[in-house]
Order: C-alpha cells, then sequence, then structure tokens
C-alpha cells in the first residue's frame, strides 16, 4: 500500500510583490523520486525550504507525515577555510552517534574518508559527504537541492546512480532540485516543472513533449531530451566511471551518454 510522506495542498510563497510560488500541488510517496525542475528564479528552492518548514507559506497547507525524519542536502556549503574540521566532527554535529555516521558514509561510499579534512575533499566526494550527513538521520524523505552543483558530468551521473540506488536501498521518498537535466531524466521517476507555478508534470519521457515544457526550456533543449532516452542499462562507480549493473565491469564502448541505450 502507498505511504504518502508529504502533501502540499494550494501552497503559495509571497514576499514583496507577486507569489515566489503560486498554489502548488504536490505529493511524495515512500519510494518516489520526484524531480523539481525550471528556469533560475523559479522558486525551486524556496519550495523546498517551505517543505522543510524553514520558510512560511502564505497560504495553503503542508501535510507530513506524522513522525517523519527528513534529511536535507543544501544547495551550497559554506565553511570558514581557517576552521579547522574533519568529516568525522562535520558529520557528528548532526547529534548522531559515531556508528551512525560511519555507516552513512559507508552507504555513500566514502567511508573512508571519515578522519579527512572537509577543506581537502574534491566536488563529489564533498556531495557524498553532505549526502552522508541527511543519511546519518535515517530520513524517511529525502531532499536535496541541487545534489550534483560543482561536480563534473561524469561524477553527476555517479550521483544520481548513487540516489536512485539509496531509494531502493532505505525505501524513502525523495525530492531533489536540479538544472543538469539530461542527467536528471535518467534519475528520476517524476518530473515537476516549476515557473513560479506548476507548469507541468508527468513522467521523464512524457514531459519533453509537453508546450509548456517547450516554452519554458526551448524547442532545442526539448528535442535533445526527447531523443536521450537513457534506459540505464548501466551504473557509474564512485569516479563517475560506466560499469554494468550486473558485474561491475566496463561495458561495451558503444555505451555513453549521449544517445538511446
Amino acid at each position: 500500500m502507498t505511504e504518502r510522506l508529504v502533501t502540499l495542498n494550494d501552497v503559495s510563497v509571497q514576499f514583496d510583490g507577486p507569489p515566489v510560488v503560486d498554489r502548488i500541488n504536490l505529493t511524495v510517496n515512500r519510494g518516489d523520486v520526484v524531480t523539481i525542475i525550471g528556469p533560475n528564479g523559479a522558486g525551486k528552492t524556496t519550495l523546498i525550504k517551505a517543505v522543510l518548514g524553514i520558510q512560511a507559506i502564505a497560504t495553503g497547507d503542508i501535510w507530513l507525515k506524522p513522525g517523519a525524519r527528513i534529511g536535507y542536502v543544501p544547495q551550497h556549503l559554506i565553511l570558514q577555510p581557517t576552521l579547522p574540521l574533519s568529516v568525522r566532527r562535520f558529520l557528528m554535529l548532526t547529534g548522531e552517534p559515531e556508528a551512525a555516521c560511519r555507516a552513512a558514509l559507508a552507504q555513500t561510499g566514502v567511508e573512508h574518508l571519515f578522519d579527512a579534512s572537509v577543506h581537502h575533499l574534491s566536488g563529489g566526494e564533498k556531495q557524498r559527504v553532505l549526502i552522508a550527513r541527511a543519511l546519518a538521520r535515517s530520513p524517511d524523505l529525502l531532499v536535496l537541492d541541487e545534489p550534483a552543483q560543482g561536480v563534473d558530468i561524469n561524477g553527476q551521473a555517479a550521483l544520481y546512480d548513487l540516489i536512485r540506488d539509496l531509494r531502493d536501498r532505505l525505501h524513502c521518498g525523495v525530492i531533489m532540485i536540479s538544472h543538469d537535466l539530461h542527467l536528471v531524466m535518467a534519475a528520476t521517476d517524476r518530473v515537476i516543472c516549476l515557473n513560479q507555478h506548476v507548469c507541468c508534470s508527468g513522467y521523464p519521457a512524457d514531459i519533453s513533449t509537453d508546450p509548456a515544457f517547450i516554452k519554458t526550456f526551448g524547442q532545442k533543449v526539448a528535442e535533445s531530451l526527447a531523443v536521450y532516452h537513457h534506459h540505464h542499462n548501466h551504473q557509474h562507480n564512485l569516479h563517475g566511471d560506466v560499469v554494468n549493473s550486473d558485474d561491475g565491469t566496463p561495458p561495451h564502448e558503444d555505451c555513453n551518454h549521449h544517445g538511446v541505450h
């Protein structure tokens, strides 16, 4: 039976002027991967801050499953470079025990970084540590704001593989914001196109033909996504290299991210 985690009913957020997000309706169930896309200034981050309860809403209501735990991966992590901070200390600032922090790092494939300096991590490593920090709480709902920001294209693919794998293993719900349209289409179950209001929503394979999507992103983007039916018969390792999903070996040389798989 489907377990509902969060529902937004006619949610609007308004500062000075017109609504930043306007009358949003959205439900995320356990096991869903829902991705919010849209141009800059569309209200994507504002919307998930409302879900997290850190942004007041002007109208509507947000229902969260009683007792549900939320793990949040922010868009930016700003740390003072002169402040010594290990991954161990950074994770334990959550208040979770060391064992839970180690286990979360193992789930994201970077347990070996437990005693490393946060300041010396690569972009991909930093994102995995941030995801581990969110996982330490054993979340029912994982919320990620641009989880692959600052990571190269191969590392992005590996991170999206990781997010789907975490959903499968932990059976949590996932809401994420992304600008990486080609890659995210392979990693999500449902797409919400936001531009203050919901322009369109649906399955990744269908969204690129929606007139509202074409109006928002342009014909070229829509056409490129239409031929990008990435069936994802492989995965990516920690370094973003493509491997077969069954045995971890390199795939056939024709397998890449530029066409139909």
